[in-house]
Order: structure tokens, then sequence, then C-alpha cells
């Protein structure tokens, strides 16, 4: 949002000022309709791209019985809980499932013995996922997002591995968790946005401790990403296209 400091402008006067800058740049009536500019609730100016979403009418019309502070701040509290591996469990829904980029989905059970054998803050005490950006889906007012990057310093032992004392950093993560109507965890799921940042690989989840630490698991799942033959192949005849498209023009 945009905020204006200096001398006090009746609304009013303000609005109408903005219409008549919304409609010469525009052009026609339908054009200012679609206009970038509007006025939210409040008196704050406020400029909505085309094709931008009016996040908070669309929340203001959710039926979700958690608003979208309360929720955040439940979000929060599950975090704090582990996710259910401090509490036994209590903040998941008995359809509760983990579902990341390429594990899950997991049950309720299957996703808390699972977390129960990696052992990660025995092998990382100061493990601090470095949370940021909490916000409710306008589109689906049940679920929170979040923003992590990860640091952890490899202290303890790993996988039957010792300890290389390592400081890792994972790439950034967006996570999200979803709620039924109680405020019980439905759903929590984490993907990579930027592979390129971090020093474990592009890998995010336990797949980045584990192969920080020199220990990833015989799978693809838990190497960095690497083109197949085939796209590698695709990528080749491309190059290839377009230095032909070149000589044939003449620009060498």
């Amino acid at each position: 949002r945009l905020w204006r400091t200096g001398p006090r402008i009746p609304m009013d006067a303000l609005s109408l000022l903005v219409s008549i800058v919304a409609f010469r740049s525009a052009g026609s009536s339908s054009a200012v309709r679609s206009s970038s500019i509007a006025f939210c609730r409040g008196g704050k100016l406020a400029c909505l791209i085309e094709g931008e979403v009016d996040e908070e009418a669309m929340l203001a019309g959710s039926t979700f019985p958690i608003k979208p502070p309360a929720l955040i701040a439940r979000a929060k509290q599950v975090l704090e809980a582990g996710v259910g591996t401090k509490d036994g469990g209590e903040c998941l829904a008995p359809d509760f499932e983990f579902c990341a980029a390429v594990v899950g989905p997991l049950g309720r059970e299957e996703y808390l013995a699972a977390l129960g054998t990696f052992k990660l803050e025995d092998a990382f005490p100061d493990i601090n996922p470095n949370y940021y950006g909490f916000r409710v889906d306008p589109f689906e007012p049940n679920r929170v997002w979040f923003m992590s990057r990860s640091t952890a310093t490899h202290t303890g032992p790993l996988l039957g591995k010792p300890p290389t004392g390592k400081k890792l950093s994972l790439p950034p993560q967006q996570f999200h968790l979803d709620f039924n109507e109680g405020g019980l965890l439905r759903e929590i799921g984490f993907y990579v946005v930027d592979r390129r940042q971090g020093n474990t690989g592009g890998l995010g989840g336990a797949f980045g401790y584990f192969f920080g630490t020199g220990n990833p698991l015989p799978i693809p799942e838990c190497q960095p990403y690497k083109p197949s033959k085939r796209f590698r192949l695709l990528n080749f005849a491309g190059r290839i296209g377009t230095r032909l498209k070149k000589l044939k023009g003449g620009d060498l």
C-alpha cells in the first residue's frame, strides 16, 4: 500500500482526484473500472495491477470460521508443537496428511513414525527454521502460507554417522498448513522455491540435511537436480536449430 504524508485531503476530494487521473490515463469508462488504482477500507490508497485479486475482500467474504489473524496464530502454535512431534500428535486431525514435493502423502501415524526415525534435532541442536512471511491464502482460507530459510550445524550423529561440524544453509522453502474448522491440522507441505540458494545442493527438508553432511540417501530424489538425458538432448537440438537459423540468415 502507498501512504501519503502531508496536508490532510478530504477523502471525497481525493477519491475524485484519483478517478480523474485514472479516467485520463485509461481513456474510457470501462478502462476506469479496471484501473490499477483503488481505495480500500480505512482510506488507505492501494495499487492493484491488472490480474491481481483483492485479497482483503476475498478474505472478508470467507465463511471459514477461523479468521486470518487467529489462523496465523494457530499455525505458529502448531509449529511450536513441532507439527505434532512435541505434543504427541494432539494438533493433528485424524485425516492428517504430510505431502511434500516428492514425499507423501503420508498419513498421521506414518508421518510421526518417520520423523522420529530421523532425529534431526539430535544431529543439529542449533537448527533454526527462520520462518517468515505468514499469510492466509484468499483462495483457500483454511490454509496458511509461510517461508523458511533453515540453518543448522552438524554437531551430533546422523543416521549412525559421526558429526561433521558443517554449517548448513538450506534454500528458501515455501510451507503450507491446512486446518479444519476445529483448528486441527489436516495437511502440511513444503517446496523449495530457489534451488540455487544455500549449500545443500538445492535440496530442502530432511534430504537437504542428509546431502549437506555428505550422507545422501541412495535415491535420485536425495541428489541435486540433474536434467535427464532426454531433456539435455532436447536443449541441444534447440540450440542447433537456433544456430542453423542464424546461418541461413547470414548472421554468424
